[in-house]
């Protein structure tokens, strides 16, 4: 790899990481092209030698954050399986410390809603990746009673709806509440089988 092709390479990460941060912390929306940019150090006109669009910058910043995120859930479970692998997710996906800093989570809480209005990159991304995850996540809690992949997919939406409404009640005792609600019922569902 030459000289300039690594700097290319270093230029895009921090205009994904940059990216990432303000998806998290604002969405969609709330990440423009020149706030993104700044946030890297950059000025917008070299936008373009690295993305062709938002959209792609979008899908690729979205993809990116949420392999390292599930990939860092799965790998953290180790070799548990059944119950005490969702107990480690859950705990990991639905504390406060998540909760309460957003920019260094999940996006899903503050992109979903704008995924819907996104183009068909940034949903055939997100859905790729929450394909893989649920793949990944149906080997930690596999057992014989049910479809592995349906209970993943399952398991992903109460984390991501919990921890969404953690996040807007934050500061209130509903918002631990939900938290504590969503990894006991969690538990629960797994433990029953």
């Amino acid at each position: 790899m030459t000289v300039r092709t690594e700097q290319k390479e270093r230029t895009r990460q921090d205009i994904l990481a940059s990216a990432t941060r303000l998806l998290r912390e604002r969405g969609i929306d709330g990440a423009s092209v020149a706030e993104v940019m700044k946030g890297a150090g950059l000025t917008v006109g070299g936008f373009y030698a690295h993305f062709e669009s938002k959209e792609a910058l979008v899908s690729a910043s979205l993809r990116q954050s949420l392999r390292e995120l599930w990939s860092n859930l799965v790998a953290g479970a180790g070799k548990q399986r059944g119950v005490e692998a969702v107990s480690y997710v859950v705990r990991r996906y639905l504390s406060r410390s998540h909760r309460d800093n957003p920019g260094e989570g999940c996006p899903l809480p503050a992109v979903v809603a704008d995924v819907a209005q996104a183009g068909e990159p940034v949903r055939e991304g997100l859905a790729h990746e929450l394909g893989d995850y649920a793949d990944a996540l149906a080997e930690c809690i596999a057992d014989r009673s049910a479809p592995s992949r349906q209970r993943a997919l399952a398991l992903l939406a109460l984390m991501y709806g919990g921890l969404s409404l953690a996040r807007a009640l934050k500061g209130t005792p509903v918002s631990d509440e939900i938290l504590k609600s969503c990894r006991d019922f969690a538990r629960q569902a797994f433990s029953q089988r």
